[in-house]
C-alpha cells in the first residue's frame, strides 16, 4: 500500500468521525433531549428522619447483691466447669491460659504478679468487688474492650450470682456478703 492511499483512508475516517460529532451537537441543540426523570413509585420520606441512624441502647446489668445471699454454691461450681480449661481455682495453683482465680474477690484488677494481662485489663484500677465481677462476667469484652478473654459471658443474673458466690468460697478469708 502506498503512502498516498493510506493518507486518503485516514482522512476519510477522520472526516467521518468529525461529521458524526458535528451532527450530534446540532441534533442535541435542535431537539433538546433534557428530560425530567421521576421514580415510577415515589417514596415519601418524612423530614428529619435518617435511615442510617442507629439507636444506641444502654446496657443495664442487673445488680446481684441481693441474690448473693440466696445463691446456690453447688450451681456456681457447676458453672465454673466452663472456666476450668483456662483458669485455676486452687490456693497456690499456677496460671493457665488465664490467671488463677483463687481469692479473686476484692483482689486488685489486672494485678497478678506472674501473669501477663492484656493491656485492657492491666489498665484497670480498683478491686474485683461483687458488682465489678458481675459486670465482667456479663460480657468480658464489653467490660474491658480489648481483653484477651474469649468468653461470651453469662447472660443470666442468677448464674452470675451463683458463680460469684462459689468464687467467694475459694479464699482463705472469704469476703463478707454485702448487706
Amino acid at each position: 500500500m502506498d503512502a498516498l492511499k493510506f493518507n486518503k483512508i485516514a482522512a476519510a475516517v477522520l472526516c467521518g468521525v468529525l461529521l458524526i460529532m458535528v451532527f450530534g451537537k446540532i441534533g442535541n441543540f435542535i431537539v433538546n433531549p433534557v428530560t425530567e426523570v421521576t421514580n415510577a413509585y415515589p417514596i415519601e420520606v418524612p423530614e428529619g428522619s435518617s435511615t442510617k441512624s442507629k439507636e444506641v441502647k444502654a446496657v443495664v446489668i442487673e445488680p446481684i447483691t441481693a441474690l448473693l445471699v440466696s445463691a446456690n454454691i453447688d450451681s456456681g461450681q457447676k458453672i465454673s466447669k466452663k472456666c476450668v480449661a483456662c483458669h485455676g481455682f486452687d490456693a497456690g495453683g499456677g496460671n493457665k491460659v488465664g490467671p488463677n482465680l483463687y481469692n479473686i474477690v476484692n483482689k486488685d484488677q489486672g494485678k497478678v504478679g506472674d501473669y501477663a494481662y492484656s493491656k485492657a485489663l492491666a489498665a484497670l484500677s480498683g478491686k474485683w468487688s461483687y458488682e465489678e465481677l458481675n459486670k465482667f462476667l456479663y460480657k468480658p469484652k464489653l467490660y474491658a474492650k480489648g481483653t484477651k478473654m474469649n468468653y461470651a459471658g453469662l447472660s443470666k443474673v442468677k448464674d452470675r450470682a451463683n458463680l460469684i458466690a462459689w468464687l467467694r468460697t475459694k479464699s482463705d478469708n472469704p469476703v463478707s456478703l454485702p448487706k
